[in-house]
């Protein structure tokens, strides 16, 4: 009689390492993607290209499924969920910071779409980036600077030219009129990005970054809001938010004590804003993701069977996506 095939399926398990914990780093990665049992969001912008089978995810007001060949670009700012992986799914792709982001030459109305929920959609892909997006992550964790500064450089052209090519871009309820697009990014919005993702984590506000941008506070806050759809203020904030998320998933630290380490100055001020994002307190978000983890658990013993029983078809584990820390 043949035996049943276990199938192991990974789940998405957020840790301090990875790109919610270092919200400022440049990830690369190439792997099967594991499903999410819940939504996350982290402060970059991520490029997914689906090299075999198909994934489907929940985003905040749509839902989006890719299949081989397909390649999708959105802010991670937005929560976000994948909440099916085939079993043969293999993805590859990049989470970027703002600070790279905005070196890149996009059609000037893509920025503020983005920011505001919708994602970029393509097909227009070949061979090329079966080989190349598993060789950028190679050479981003090869430990050669100049291996390592190309792939970046070579990825960023990549999305560029997704605006060359024909595209999607599917938004939540109504679009964006063109009115209301942002401007061209400025050597002034990289520089304010640049000191933010150096000084998240410190007492910074409006007037400290502009002034690390030699910009007068005002107009650094029009030019950071047109460019981007977004305060300075909610920047830093999703930053820190993106921090202390890994935290509470993770670590045994006090709410006070992850509010403290990701930048907050008080625990209201940090409760307010994880509310605004998560839609209930620290507290409660890190009892329901212990809660989850030890339905996994049961979920894992159940699955071995009693005396006599068969083997799972099914058997879920836990573990945490390989990404490729970069710069920052």
């Amino acid at each position: 009689m043949e035996d049943s095939k276990i199938v192991e399926r990974a789940v998405y398990q957020p840790g301090a390492c990875g790109i919610e914990g270092m919200p400022t780093r440049l990830h690369f990665f190439h792997a099967h993607p594991p499903i999410m049992l819940r939504a996350h969001w982290h402060a970059q912008v991520e490029v997914n290209y689906v090299m075999r089978g198909s994934v489907h995810y929940c985003m905040a007001g749509h839902d989006l499924r890719l299949g081989p060949g397909q390649m999708c670009l959105f802010w991670g700012g937005q929560p976000h969920r994948m909440d099916e992986s085939s079993d043969d799914s293999i993805y590859a792709g990049a989470h970027l910071p703002l600070v790279h982001f905005f070196r890149m030459r996009l059609p000037p109305e893509i920025s503020a779409m983005l920011m505001g929920g919708a994602t970029m959609l393509t097909s227009e892909t070949d061979g090329a980036d079966d080989r190349n997006f598993p060789r950028w992550r190679n050479w981003a964790n090869s430990g050669d600077e100049v291996k390592a500064q190309h792939a970046v450089e070579e990825l960023l052209l990549r999305v560029e030219r997704m605006f060359m090519e024909p595209y999607t871009i599917v938004a939540p309820g109504k679009e964006r009129q063109t009115e209301t697009a942002s401007a061209p990014p400025s050597p002034g919005v990289v520089r304010m990005c640049d000191f933010i993702a150096a000084n998240f984590l410190e007492e910074i506000d409006a007037v400290d970054i502009a002034a690390a941008a030699g910009l007068h506070p005002k107009y650094a806050m029009n030019l950071f809001r047109k460019s981007t759809g977004m305060t300075l203020i909610k920047y830093v904030t999703l930053l820190r938010l993106s921090r202390a998320q890994a935290m509470l998933m993770n670590g045994a630290e006090s709410i006070l004590q992850v509010a403290m380490d990701s930048g907050f100055g008080s625990v209201s001020a940090f409760n307010k804003a994880f509310r605004q994002i998560a839609g209930m307190p620290p507290s409660d978000f890190r009892r329901e993701v212990r809660a989850a983890a030890r339905r996994g658990e049961k979920k894992e013993e159940g699955d071995n069977g009693g005396p006599g029983g068969k083997p799972p078809k099914l058997k879920i584990i836990q573990s945490k996506q390989p990404h490729s820390p970069l710069l920052v």
